[in-house]
Order: C-alpha cells, then sequence, then structure tokens
C-alpha cells in the first residue's frame, strides 16, 4: 500500500510539474506581450513627451540676442551681421541652408535664426510653432552682382533695370511673389518680339530663398529668377541659371562661371572689395525667426 500510495503520489507530482511546464509555455508570449506593451507604453510616452513639452522660446527682442547661441545661412548678410554679436558672447552656426537652421531652431539646437523677411515668412507660414520677431532686425537693398572686369556688363544691366522700373516691370514681379491680393496673379512674360541674338548670360544663384528664388518642380523660379529673365530679354540674351552654394556665388562670378549672380544679395563694404553691383531692385529687412 505504501508503494502503491508513493507512486500514486510521483504520478500525480509528475502531473503537476508537466501541467507547470506546460502554463509557462503557454504564457510565454503573454509575457511577451506584456514586455511589447510596456515598450509601446514608454515610446508612446517619449512621443507624448515629444509633443508635448514644447522647447522654451530663449529670445523676445533684440536685446536678447547678446549670449545666445544664432543661425544663419552661409555667407549671407545674415550672417555677416550675426558675427558682431560673437563679440558678446553669441555663438553663430552657420548652414548652408536657410530650411537647415530653421530646422535646428525647432530641435532647440540654436535659440533663433537671422534671414531675409520674405523668407522667414515662407518658413513660418509651414511651420505654426514659429513665429517673427515684431522689431526688424536690420534694412538691405539688393542688387545683382557682376565681375569687375565686366564694367560694360554692369551699365548695360543697370539701363535695363532702369527702363524695367519706369515701365511697371519690376513692381510687377515682386508683386506675383509677395503680396495678398496680387501673389500669382501678375507673372512676367517675355515679349514675343524679343531678340536673343546676343547669346547667352549664365545666372548664379541659390534656388533655396523663397520667393526669390527656389524650386518649382524642375524650375527655378522667384523674383530674381524673373528680374533676371526681364533684364536679359531687355539686352537680348538668353537666360541660364545655375544653382549653387550660395557662399559659392561670388567665386563663380569672379571666376568667369557665371555672368552674373542674383540670390537677394546685398551691397555691403566687404563684398565690394571683390565683386561690383548693379543699382538695387529690391528693398528687404532682416528679421529674427524663433519659437513661439
Amino acid at each position: 500500500m505504501k508503494k502503491f500510495a508513493a507512486l500514486c503520489m510521483a504520478l500525480c507530482m509528475t502531473a503537476m510539474l508537466t501541467a507547470c511546464g506546460d502554463s509557462a509555455q503557454g504564457e510565454a508570449p503573454a509575457a511577451d506581450n506584456g514586455a511589447a506593451q510596456t515598450e509601446g507604453t514608454e515610446a508612446g510616452a517619449e512621443t507624448e513627451a515629444a509633443a508635448g513639452d514644447a522647447i522654451p522660446n530663449t529670445v523676445n527682442s533684440l536685446d536678447d540676442l547678446p549670449g545666445k547661441t544664432i543661425g544663419v545661412q552661409l555667407g549671407t548678410t545674415g550672417d555677416i551681421f550675426a558675427s558682431d554679436y560673437e563679440a558678446e558672447g553669441s555663438t553663430i552656426e552657420r548652414y548652408n541652408k536657410g530650411a537647415d537652421a530653421v530646422q535646428a531652431l525647432k530641435q532647440g539646437k540654436i535659440d533663433c535664426v537671422i534671414i531675409d523677411a520674405q523668407p522667414a515668412q515662407a518658413f513660418v507660414e509651414k511651420n505654426e510653432d514659429l513665429t517673427i520677431l515684431e522689431e526688424d532686425f536690420a534694412v538691405e537693398d539688393y542688387a545683382i552682382c557682376v565681375s569687375k572686369d565686366k564694367p560694360e556688363l554692369t551699365s548695360a544691366m543697370n539701363e535695363a533695370l532702369a527702363a524695367l522700373k519706369a515701365e511697371g516691370v519690376l513692381d510687377q514681379i515682386i508683386a506675383n511673389y509677395i503680396g495678398d491680393d496680387t501673389k500669382g496673379t501678375c507673372p512676367y512674360e517675355s515679349p514675343a518680339d524679343v531678340d536673343y541674338s546676343n547669346g547667352k548670360l549664365i545666372m548664379a544663384t541659390n534656388a533655396a530663398f523663397e520667393p526669390y528664388e527656389y524650386y518649382e518642380g524642375q524650375d527655378i523660379v522667384g523674383i530674381d529668377a524673373e528680374i533676371a529673365k526681364a533684364v536679359c530679354d531687355k539686352m537680348g540674351y538668353e537666360l541660364q541659371i545655375d544653382d549653387m552654394e550660395f557662399d559659392a556665388i561670388i567665386n563663380a562670378v569672379q571666376s568667369g562661371k557665371a555672368d552674373f549672380g542674383a540670390a537677394g544679395m546685398t551691397v555691403t563694404e566687404d563684398r565690394l572689395t571683390s565683386i561690383d553691383f548693379t543699382d538695387s531692385y529690391a528693398t528687404s529687412t532682416q528679421v529674427v525667426i524663433v519659437r513661439k
């Protein structure tokens, strides 16, 4: 009887162990699922934190710029002006494209971006978490840059610009890209009888500067592109636009790889040491983009 009882007990123990083993195997997916749920919860929490924890703004006026990290597009007027703040403890982060500076601002890597007003407005319209300070940073005039070795080209371009200004074409082109009531309503069209017998002129630009020059499909469009087209039409030249980094434009013009440069470029004393400029064709302002 004792042997029989012991045998029964052993069989019961084996059955219990087998049941426990089966239970462990059966519950394994549940355990994995629990881990997945935990990971999902943690990922969700991180996503929620990223979305909910807005990066605070640190620049509320121009007086706040000293000591801040300022983003600019390399070689632009914003870059030149912002450099003055390095002596006041600011760090200047330079980017090849204005869009890269704006992205760094959104990520909290920099405190603000100094850039031209019209591109700034385009960036803010696409990013609800950004805004522009009410104070203008600087006022500037845009002009076309030409090699010092080509004074006759500078003179011819000035004559064309003066004629286009008198005819209202320059204002029409600007209105087609800037203005609530006129935007997109009055693009420039070449005259039907234009004569391109003088050949071709190459324009160097940086097509990442909406609304002055940017891509629409495969085409480079914008204020500078249309003004350059109108100027070339007046002078009897076809226009070719070459896209490149902004800080390469002056070198391209100096070396003869391009005949002129137009990219929302401001006349500065420093630039005048190496390049000539036409008369101004537009006035703009430098502004400061910050987080809301």
